[in-house]
């Protein structure tokens, strides 16, 4: 069979992504596969055959180190929907033509949900077509929603950077006496692991946030309101962490309340900024103290200077693994993290079948979330405090960090 390799990057981006992405590489090289081609911008740019050879960019061990500390897509990405075979078998029939003709064997994709539901439709009609590529997926998100995995690589270096900004944020909103608000609102979309990921704040030097609401839990206004008037009046600040995809009891996005929104990408997923906006007004219209409303934003999957050691080390490792695994004949498969023991804490890799993973979304259980419904357990921060420990110091050069790049 053909020994090229193929890389790609999809969906949202992370700190760590580009880890993955050394791991495929590093992995690749070291087994002498073949040329590594680097798709432009994922299967889109595929599809446009924008790819590159990553040898000629990636040229040493210093590079693959600079590599896993630099944020967002080194490749780029897209959000971009394979429609099913049969209602556009000509797209798949392109696909793989190109495949073939760039000598391609093994086909890596690093993504999230959709991304896996990408490498399932393009393994089904590998095999429908008799084709001896094989195709496997690398996960990632910073929402930790993916299904059958212990975690998400991504994940921990965002709760990392929420934590400890969350505890910063604490400090600065208790320098005036005056019962402010200050309401962050966190990624995450439909699952609450990121918002909950600010009671790792919490410590002896830090009371961290007051409340927490994940999307879990049904919102209500005038219940936020009422716990919102009684803190504010005992402390002299208030700080409030909301997931952004927090809804009411009519299915609607809380941040839809103020103006309908219907943005939305190429999976269906609506544009859901602006919660923290909305409930900051509202705080202040109908309480009259001050507030401030604070949106992380991108800002939360990009902080490669606060990357978590383990989730570097992790996501570098489902990339390499899913090379392995690839070479001993795997595909249609997707690489995931099993957690052997939480203290110490200890990980070994598997590669199971894409359909335990692709379109399933893997919520917050409701038992680790308080019976006040605005805070989370001990089973919580169990979980995910030995997944933000440790740190990849970057390279500065001039006093900045220095990343890879393509020009």
């Amino acid at each position: 069979m053909n020994k090229n390799v193929i890389v790609g990057q999809s969906g949202g981006p992370t700190s760590v992504i580009n880890a993955s992405l050394a791991g495929v590489f590093a992995e690749a090289k070291k087994a002498n596969l073949g040329t590594i081609f680097g798709m432009r911008n994922g299967i889109k740019g595929f599809l446009e055959r924008r790819n590159i050879d990553m040898g000629q960019y990636i040229k040493d061990e210093l590079d693959v180190e600079l590599l896993k500390r630099t944020p967002s897509s080194f490749l780029g990405s897209c959000r971009y929907k394979l429609p099913k075979i049969e209602e556009n078998e000509e797209v798949y029939h392109q696909i793989f033509e190109i495949l073939n003709t760039m000598g391609v064997g093994y086909f890596f994709y690093i993504g999230g949900n959709d991304s896996m539901d990408t490498i399932m439709k393009l393994s089904a009609y590998g095999e429908a077509t008799g084709s001896p590529i094989r195709f496997m997926g690398v996960p990632k998100t910073i929402d930790n929603d993916l299904a059958v995995t212990d975690h998400s690589p991504g994940f921990g270096s965002a709760a990392k950077y929420i934590a400890a900004t969350i505890k910063e944020l604490v400090l600065d909103a208790q320098v005036y006496n005056n019962g402010a608000v200050t309401i962050v609102e966190v990624m995450g979309r439909n699952t609450g692991w990121l918002a909950a990921a600010a009671s790792l704040a919490r410590g002896a030097d830090s009371p961290g946030p007051d409340l927490i609401f994940l999307p879990e839990i049904t919102f209500n206004v005038g219940n936020f309101m009422d716990k919102v008037a009684k803190i504010s009046s005992q402390s002299p600040a208030a700080t409030i962490v909301v997931s952004e995809g927090i809804k009411l009891a009519d299915g609607r996005y809380v941040n839809e309340i103020a103006a309908e929104n219907n943005t939305v990408d190429a999976f269906g997923h609506k544009q859901l900024s602006g919660t923290a906006s909305y409930l900051s007004q509202e705080v202040h219209r109908n309480l009259g103290v001050k507030t401030r409303a604070i949106e992380f934003a991108t800002i939360q999957r990009c902080a490669a200077h606060l990357q978590s050691a383990v989730d570097v080390q992790e996501a570098y490792a489902v990339g390499a693994e899913a090379v392995k695994a690839a070479m001993t004949g795997a595909t249609n498969r997707v690489t995931v993290i099993r957690r052997l023991s939480s203290e110490p804490y200890a990980f070994g890799i598997d590669a199971i079948e894409i359909a335990q993973m692709a379109n399933i979304e893997k919520k917050v259980p409701l038992e680790w979330v308080t019976s006040s419904r605005d805070d989370v357990t001990q089973e919580y921060i169990d979980y995910a405090r030995p997944l933000i420990q440790g740190e990849v110091a970057p390279y500065f050069v001039g006093g900045m960090p220095r990343h890879i790049r393509l020009s």
